[in-house]
């Protein structure tokens, strides 16, 4: 049976040669994407491979040479080692992995997203606009929290979207934007978010055993208003019930920087004996996901599965822990499009989707400028993964 990338019609001419820069904070992300293009790129058969329009097209390894070097006083410059003239041009960067540091006059400094952020920037400036076309990988987009005015503050996340475009960025691909309508700031260029269903659902049929998957056994959860639309799709996907929680918040306060929640009010039919599946784009502290949880548990829920885009973990792994070993939740879902320490991939509810293959199917579709609607929408491949389970466990 032949393999879906060779499925995938790619005869038409590419973009430029293809060329992907990996910012350090996403250099294994980066490896192994370039496996799978080397990989395919090697195997696919093609007529025109010889032609001059695919100069370039089969490589030992597509990740060009760059690095930001740093001055004592902890400023920066952007360096590329090699030609990038016409190249079609994907970078890479995460703006989570604060395990990277660096010197400031002398004292160990981690990186911040605002750190990454200007080493893109860098990167794009040493360019110099001499690539064919650029495609910034972003995969948690910069400053998507805050994304919205509700008073005199900044938008920082629309100015970021607009000073990538001035400097010559054509598209932006991001992962479970925290609000897609960001795009808004940026009408006239690509902006791609792509969401993560297909690999939650897969890693939990393929880590899981013994699951039913219909309305009387499983039931889909939204944590919170925000997140309806991931929840509906999966639910509809795979012809479970709905529900959501919705925070109430005592407006008289400010803690943090925000109103505190005083309850999780939970809305839809009955969860008693149903397996739950909470979706959420990402998980910061845990705490709203874990109350939520708990309020599940109370409602007399079965079996518990957390999928979330981003596995943040800002106050560490310790209440996960607690959770798992009062038999609060099961499995945690998260991908590895951001940063994940060692101790949290090495977590018995831990179960980690690799997001590397997909990217890299992005990126070769988009090289050969060909329609990548199929990829955003896995409600085949998902159809696909869950007769397969079903068959296994008859």
């Amino acid at each position: 049976m032949k393999s879906r990338e060779e499925k995938r019609n790619l005869e038409t001419i590419p973009v430029g040669s293809l060329g992907v820069i990996s910012l350090e904070g996403c250099r294994s992300l980066g490896q192994k994407i370039d496996y799978y293009l080397v990989k395919w790129r090697t195997e696919r058969e093609s007529e025109h491979k010889e032609s001059l329009a695919f100069a370039g097209y089969q490589r030992d390894s597509y990740l060009l040479d760059a690095k930001v070097p740093r001055f004592g006083s902890g400023e920066a410059k952007g360096v590329i080692m090699e030609s990038v003239r016409g190249t079609d041009l994907y970078i890479l960067v995460d703006v989570c992995n604060y395990s990277l540091t660096y010197s400031l006059c002398n004292h160990e400094n981690h990186m911040s997203p605002d750190d990454h952020y200007q080493d893109l920037k860098r990167i794009i400036s040493a360019v110099g606009g001499k690539a064919r076309r650029i495609t910034v990988i972003m995969p948690f987009l910069y400053e998507s929290r805050q994304h919205k005015r509700t008073s005199r503050e900044s938008l920082d996340c629309a100015i970021a979207l607009q000073e990538l475009v001035n400097m010559g960025v054509d598209n932006i691909i991001t992962f479970d934007a925290h609000d897609a309508r960001v795009q808004n700031a940026i009408p006239l260029n690509g902006f791609e978010t792509v969401m993560p269903s297909y690999q939650f659902i897969k890693n939990l049929l393929r880590h899981v055993k013994n699951l039913t998957i219909d309305s009387n056994h499983m039931m889909v959860i939204s944590p919170d208003e925000g997140g309806m639309s991931r929840a509906i799709y999966i639910a509809n996907v795979l012809g479970l019930d709905m529900g959501m929680f919705y925070k109430r918040r005592d407006y008289t306060r400010i803690v943090n920087g925000r109103n505190p929640i005083v309850a999780h009010e939970f809305l839809g039919t009955s969860v008693e004996g149903k397996d739950m599946i909470i979706i959420d784009d990402m998980i910061s502290s845990g705490d709203s996901v874990l109350e939520v949880a708990a309020a599940l548990k109370e409602r007399k829920a079965r079996k518990i599965f957390i999928c979330a885009t981003f596995g943040l973990f800002t106050s560490g792994l310790h209440k996960f822990d607690q959770a798992f070993k009062n038999g609060l939740i099961d499995k945690v879902l998260t991908t590895n499009l951001i940063y994940q320490t060692p101790d949290l991939l090495e977590r018995e509810w831990y179960i980690n989707c690799d997001m590397s293959k997909y990217i890299a199917y992005l990126i070769d579709t988009l090289n050969h400028d060909t329609s990548i609607s199929d990829l955003l929408n896995p409600n085949e491949r998902i159809q696909r993964v869950v007769a397969k389970y079903k068959t296994r466990n008859m």
